[in-house]
């Protein structure tokens, strides 16, 4: 078991089990746009499902984290890292319970809902929407968002241990110099977990949803139409198989190893260690811990530097946590491109650029030895430029579509009122989403809508006749199905550019700055300092912050989906004020991180001015000293040789 008492080696499991740990969250993100219009979610309640992971562990990581060194360490991650596997299993569950995936259709297909040609006035559309409420809102699909959070939470709770536990494993057997190495590949390890869960999703959601029950035949929805679902559960299924079998070594290393400084020690010495280490191991009991833990937090949280610094990782996380969960869905909405490609973007772009700063944050911090007030200034710098870099993302946006009746108004307003009118005739259900874009570059949500009377199958894609609002006075007008856009797709390459150096230059803080939590608190407290510092981000970060991007991007929307009288996902949003609203909350919250890293270097100069003083003083009254000695010396010197001449 020679392999198992190598620290090089935990580090390299450990880094795959982060890996396939955040595989299953990145993947999650990544398909969060998918889910939403699978089970007509708002932004709000995705961003819900996503933060509902840390709601397991945001109380959880504290305890574990301080018990660190009174448990079995690897085994603990490796049985969390078991049960966060079968959470990812649950997560995938009501794909296999709910029915085939329904959308609204032009009548020639056998879904359910028809948004349907313009006809003449009746209930009969009324009624084949009506007729899916029973179904829709059925037991089976109650359940679906429940179980969708009951693994999330899971997952939570599973992941507690992994991340804790093996930073302080790692820093407490690692060469000290060889520390901050190992941590930064560790880090850059574990970005790597998301970026391959986006490029999942972009592979596996250009399959059909119900691709395992459906044959190629009977699915006729091309994938970008707006309208098309991928098979968001496959994903989970992969990734939980994997971080099952990553879990496995864990249940065989050590509870202590020789540390690489000590390795040449011999086993009489390493035994009267670990006797000493158990014999505090249990200094304080969970009940004396619990009497204890206002005391030791207050006391943590009273060090100035290791407060400063993990709030600006709060302001930093948040950040991270808000665009992970949301960035896809922005791409797909501004710059009308498919999940699949969005995800391609995000996992192929901006996570490698986080990665790559991450790996150059520990570098220039080995070689350079930084201090850590040096520290401070490194983060204070890396994120000061990655602000200048991030204000372009502002003004590299699209305009709304123009869409009949909801927003075009570029005419006159009385067209505006017959955009809104046309259609009343048709008996067009407000349920339809089936767009089309007019020959007048005038986007409609159904064919219904656009009063259009035929249709030309054979065309690919589908021509609709006769639509008589389109042009309003165009009784033979024209549509295609299928969005207009809006016609700024070449903007992604530089907005992806800007977005991949702020992600770079922004992920320089992260080694650094952990190292200096590392080197500002005790020891004994280093445990308990990034549990609550784990803490800390899930209550003010992670939990909070996709919530609030969600309901920022809801209040956005122009258009909800509809399904048996309630809202569900929106059709359309004001792309201006899904941009500023997006981007802002990012620009807010990366200048926070940069208040407070530049706050930590100021109490470090002013401690160092005050140090440097102490030294100058002690120096000062040791040379007067020195001087009273030499004085009385020669004072000394002088009576003895004037009594010498008195003799």
């Amino acid at each position: 078991m020679g392999l198992f008492n190598n620290i090089k080696f935990f580090v390299l499991c450990h880094g795959m089990l982060q890996l396939a740990q955040l595989l299953v969250s990145g993947y999650l993100k990544g398909s969060i746009s998918t889910i939403e219009k699978r089970y007509g979610l708002s932004s709000q309640k995705s961003g819900v499902l996503a933060s509902f992971n840390e709601v397991g562990n945001t109380v959880l990581i504290v305890f574990v984290s301080f018990f660190g060194s009174r448990v079995h360490r690897p085994r603990c991650i490796g049985i969390g890292a078991i049960l966060a596997s079968m959470a990812a299993f649950l997560i995938a569950l009501p794909h296999f319970f709910s029915d085939k995936y329904e959308y609204t259709d032009d009548g020639n297909s056998n879904t359910k809902e028809v948004s349907g040609f313009c006809r003449a006035a009746s209930n009969h559309q009324a009624a084949s929407s009506n007729q899916t409420c029973s179904e829709v809102n059925s037991d089976a699909n109650n359940a679906v968002f429940p179980i969708l959070l009951l693994g999330q939470l899971l997952l939570g709770i599973g992941g507690v241990p992994i991340q804790p536990f093996g930073i302080s494993y790692i820093d407490d057997y690692a060469d000290k110099k060889n520390s901050p190495f190992y941590l930064g590949i560790l880090f850059a390890l574990t970005v790597i977990g998301p970026a391959l869960g986006y490029l999942m999703g972009s592979v596996l959601l250009r399959f059909y949803v119900d691709f395992n029950t459906m044959s190629s035949a009977e699915i006729v929805l091309e994938r970008t139409d707006p309208r098309w679902v991928g098979a968001w559960w496959l994903g989970f299924l992969l990734a939980g198989t994997l971080l099952f079998l990553t879990s496995l070594p864990y249940l065989f290393f050590p509870r202590s190893m020789i540390t690489e400084e000590t390795a040449a020690a011999t086993a009489e010495t390493l035994k009267e260690k670990q006797e000493a280490g158990s014999d505090s191991i249990h200094e304080l009991s969970l009940l004396q811990f619990l009497k204890k833990f206002p005391h030791i937090m207050l006391r943590t949280l009273r060090n100035p530097i290791y407060l400063l610094v993990v709030l600006a990782q709060v302001n930093l996380a948040a950040m991270v946590a808000g665009l992970a969960t949301f960035m896809p869905k922005y791409i797909e909405r501004q710059f009308s491109q498919t999940a699949s490609f969005s995800n391609i973007m995000i996992g192929g772009l901006s996570i490698p650029s986080a990665m790559l700063g991450i790996m150059a944050g520990g570098m220039i911090l080995r070689r350079l030895n930084l201090s850590v007030k040096a520290s401070a200034i490194l983060c204070s710098g890396a994120v000061l430029l990655a602000i200048i870099f991030a204000l372009p993302l502002l003004f590299l946006g699209c305009p709304t579509q123009n869409v009949a009746g909801i927003n075009y108004k570029e005419s006159t307003e009385s067209n505006f009122s017959k955009y809104q009118t046309c259609s009343l005739g048709c008996s067009c259900s407000d349920e339809a989403f089936n767009p089309v874009c007019g020959s007048d570059g005038v986007e409609f949500p159904s064919p219904c809508h656009a009063g259009c009377h035929k249709r030309k199958p054979e065309e690919n894609p589908v021509i609709y006749t006769e639509c008589a609002c389109v042009g309003l006075n165009d009784s033979q007008g024209r549509a295609v199905s299928g969005t207009c856009g809006n016609g700024c797709s070449h903007l992604l390459i530089p907005f992806m550019v800007f977005s991949s150096l702020t992600c770079f230059l922004a992920s320089l803080s992260q080694t650094p700055s952990f190292m200096m939590i590392l080197r500002t608190v005790t020891p004994e407290d280093k445990s308990f300092a990034l549990g609550i510092q784990f803490m800390l981000f899930r209550v003010l970060a992670f939990l909070p912050a996709p919530v609030l991007y969600g309901s920022a991007i809801d209040s956005t929307c122009i258009l909800w989906g509809r399904k048996c009288n309630k809202n569900t996902s929106c059709r359309y949003y004001n792309m201006d004020f899904f941009k500023q609203r997006f981007l802002g909350l990012q620009t807010v919250f990366i200048f926070g991180g940069l208040v407070f890293f530049f706050l930590s270097f100021l109490v470090l100069r002013r401690a160092d001015s005050a140090e440097r003083k102490r030294s100058q003083q002690s120096k000062s009254n040791g040379a007067i000293k020195k001087q009273d000695a030499k004085n009385s010396k020669a004072l000394l010197i002088c009576n003895d040789e004037q009594n010498d001449k008195l003799v």
